[in-house]
């Protein structure tokens, strides 16, 4: 949470581009233990915190400096546009990496991954945005209370977050179920696997898509709803399906709902927040959905172990279904 709170008092450019620049070495170094077969799973561990630490800087700063460079009605387009960068990259690296993997070695996919760095850093140094505001010198850990403080003080904010902690901790452990789906309940092997993957996928880049290409939502909120309460439905029928193809359709509406209410409830939030707090507030937001997905997996993995993938998901759906209900009752 850290990361919102030097969002709020440096300018936001810098620190993306300090950020990158970091992440290009980690990755650099990271390429020169696997050519020189110096690596092993100490170096990848820390290697991993390191970039785990780095992201928890530059995602709530990147996702606050949207705002700086698109006006207000343009923020959801700009912020589809900017995850259906995302979510092509996610299905089109992969392809490529196992083209470049066979012939030049895993070493070349680090080299070429440390590479891609400059065109983000070449971009970062491109733009030009004059609208910057830094919040009072006052002390990080007062900063820090302060953003808290907000959060807490407006309950249309912490509902949302709510939300998104919720989606996050119940719904996102579906992904890790999808390989037990595919070899045990399913029985479609490896290549239904991928099929499972790219249907949520496609989903998702579906409705970044749309979004990115212009639509303008007039209700927000109730485009949020709908899509909070789809989501898990869709997620529950999944988990009961023995069908192939009806699992396929289920996890590409997951996929589709989730982005929509993702990209959404951003927009909502950078919306509500004054601009001298918007960082530590999307380091809220980002904590709850990107930090509860780990425990979700945790949480949830280890109940599969003791009843069941089909009956866990299953329940996990539900509450997340509940979760969606209650919290979303969150409007004023």
């Amino acid at each position: 949470m850290m990361g919102g709170v030097l969002a709020d008092r440096h300018p936001k450019r810098k620190i993306m581009l300090i950020a990158h620049v970091i992440l290009m070495l980690l990755s650099l170094t990271l390429a020169i233990l696997v050519i020189t077969g110096l690596v092993n799973i100490w170096h990848v561990l820390i290697i991993a915190f390191c970039i785990g630490t780095v992201h928890a800087f530059e995602i709530p700063t990147r996702q606050s400096f949207i705002m700086e460079m698109v006006d207000r009605e343009s923020l959801l387009n700009a912020i589809a546009l900017n995850s259906s960068a995302f979510h092509a990259a996610r299905m089109v690296g992969p392809l490529i990496a196992g083209f470049i993997m066979g012939p030049l070695g895993l070493s070349s996919c680090f080299f070429i991954n440390s590479l891609s760095f400059l065109a983000i850093i070449f971009a970062l140094l491109k733009i030009s945005t004059d609208f910057h505001i830094i919040s009072e010198k006052r002390s990080i850990k007062r900063s820090f209370r302060e953003g808290l403080r907000y959060v807490i003080q407006h309950r249309d904010i912490y509902r949302l977050l709510l939300i998104m902690g919720t989606m996050s901790f119940f719904g996102f452990p579906y992904i890790s179920f999808l390989p037990v789906y595919a070899r045990d309940i399913l029985n479609i092997g490896e290549k239904g696997l991928g099929i499972l993957m790219g249907c949520a996928g496609g989903g998702a880049f579906t409705g970044a898509l749309i979004l990115a290409l212009g639509v303008h939502v007039k209700n927000k909120e109730r485009l949020m709803t709908v899509a909070g309460i789809l989501f898990p439905i869709a997620l529950l029928i999944f988990s009961l399906s023995y069908t192939p193809l009806l699992s396929y359709i289920m996890l590409f509406i997951a996929g589709f709902s989730a982005f929509n209410m993702i990209a959404t409830g951003n927009s909502i939030i950078q919306l509500m927040v004054p601009d001298e707090i918007r960082g530590r507030v999307m380091s809220y937001y980002t904590t709850m959905f990107l930090g509860m997905a780990p425990l979700g997996n945790f949480f949830i993995g280890s109940i599969a172990t003791l009843i069941g993938t089909s009956y866990t998901l299953a329940i996990s759906a539900s509450l997340c279904l509940v979760g969606m209900i209650v919290n979303g009752r969150w409007k004023n």
